[in-house]
This record gives C-alpha cells, structure tokens and sequence, in this order.
C-alpha cells in the first residue's frame, strides 16, 4: 500500500461569474490553480447573503463537457433550450453532459437563506463531444450512504467505493468517483485509488491531515500524487470533505468560455454554431 499524498495545495481565490455571484475558485483559474485532468473547472458557492447569488447564471451556452452541480444547501432550478426544466434542491446533484450544445439557465429558487454547493466542470472525450445533451439528476434521499469504523460517513453521489456502495450517477467516459466524506473527530477516510486515476480531495468544513503529516483546512484543495491508496483524517475535530478522482483523457483541450474542445477549429466552429442558433 502506497499513500496518495498530495503534490498541490491550494486554497482558491474569490470571483464571480454569471450575473454576479460570489464563488471561490478552486481549479480552472489558470496557472495558479490548474485543471486537474480529466476536470476541468471546480467552484464553490457559500453564502446566506441573498445579493451574493440571487442575479444567478441567466441563459449561456455549453458544448463539450459536463456540469456537475452538488447542492449542499439551497435550491437552484435549472432551464435550457430543449424544453428541460428542474430544481436541484439540498444534498440534490445533477450531472448535466451537454454535448454537442444547449443553452441554459441556472437561477436561484430561493430569495434569502444560505446558498451553499460545488459546480464542478467534466471533460469529455472527442469521440463523446458532439452527443446530444443529456441529464443525470438525484435528490439526497438517492444517495447510498456507506457507514465505516469510527463514525465515518461517505456519501456516494457517483462511481463506487471499494465497499460496494455506487452512487446514482454514472460516469463511464471518465470513470469518476465522487464522494462526500464526513469525519467525526478523529475519524480517518482511505480508499484504494489505481495508479493510472487523476484525485483530489476538497476540505469545506474542518481541517485534514495527510498521511504524509500535511494537511489543509476549509476552504482548499489537495491534489493527490503518486500512489495506490487515498487517506486522510480529520485533524483538529470534525471535518467534511469531497473526494473526487477519474481517469485522465489525455487529448488536447482548447476552451474559450463555455465551450471545450480538441483544437481551435473546433472551438471557432462552437461559437458560429451558437451564434446561427444551432445549439
């Protein structure tokens, strides 16, 4: 067994992006907080200010990759162009692969309250890039949730865990795994990860510890290196944090905005579709 430390902390930096509301960015924001093949982009949402994200994401467009909204509180109701329309609610998550294009809106359904949740961005193969929309959408009460020694909690919203548990969504052109691991004090996380998958864990309550002694408190990130096995530990009380690994794509990414493709072409090919009303 060979633990997976983590070669990258990071600690993500403030922004906007819709019409307005407040996130932290965790990965995509350039040279300072790289993709992490195969995802892209990972942002969190956090606040009970209603003028930090009531304006929401009105209508924008999307080719070539998946939208992963996890709602940990709040409710945000969803839109698009093909007539598809729902409300992702607490503990909710829809997985959205929006392929060869759609236009959508993702609005709060809520005027005051806490606003709480991840989106995070899922590359797609080129073979996949161009399929037709589709939805992968899951209350909380669809969540399997695993119970380990010492009080640890794991969510699985995607893949499955070494111990049988598998999430409702399914995730076959990255094999992605995505898990939410609550700690108690003292409680430890491990869970096999193979050589050949990208991970890493995202603290947003607490603090953690790696097996290598370093660790990472909320809000932050932990890219994990080398290895066969995952595990961490809540360090200093209680903890919870996201656990998210898949298998890199390895191909070529040229993004503009809300478009990811394989070459520049591709790219330019997005925008005169959007433009024509092709999406």
């Amino acid at each position: 067994m060979t633990f997976r430390n983590p070669i990258r902390l990071t600690r993500g930096v403030p922004t906007s992006d819709g019409a307005g509301v407040r996130l932290t960015r965790l990965m995509g924001g350039g040279t300072d907080l790289p993709s992490i093949d195969p995802f892209l982009m990972l942002d969190h949402f956090d606040s009970p200010e209603a003028q930090d994200y009531i304006a929401g994401f009105p209508d924008h467009p999307h080719r070539g990759f998946e939208t992963v909204t996890y709602m940990l509180e709040g409710r945000l109701r969803h839109r698009d162009n093909h007539g598809h329309e729902g409300v992702v609610d607490s503990g909710g998550v829809q997985w959205m692969t929006a392929g060869r294009g759609l236009v959508h809106s993702e609005m709060p359904e809520q005027e005051n309250g806490r606003m709480r949740g991840f989106q995070l961005w899922v590359n797609l193969p080129a073979r996949l890039k161009m399929q037709a929309p589709a939805y992968q959408e899951h209350p909380q009460a669809a969540m399997p949730v695993e119970m380990r020694d010492g009080g640890v909690r794991v969510t699985v919203i995607a893949g499955a865990t070494a111990q049988g548990a598998r999430g409702p969504v399914s995730t076959a052109a990255t094999d992605a795994r995505y898990f939410d691991v609550t700690l108690p004090a003292g409680g430890s996380f491990e869970e096999p990860l193979a050589e050949g998958l990208a991970g890493f864990v995202v603290v947003y309550e607490g603090a953690v510890r790696f097996a290598d002694g370093r660790g990472i408190d909320a809000v932050g990130l932990a890219e994990l290196g080398a290895g066969d096995t995952a595990r961490f530990a809540a360090a200093n009380g209680p903890a919870r944090a996201l656990f998210i690994a898949g298998r890199p794509l390895r191909e070529p990414v040229f993004w503009h905005g809300p478009f990811v493709m394989n070459t520049r072409d591709e790219i330019l090919q997005a925008i005169a579709d959007y433009q024509d009303g092709k999406f």
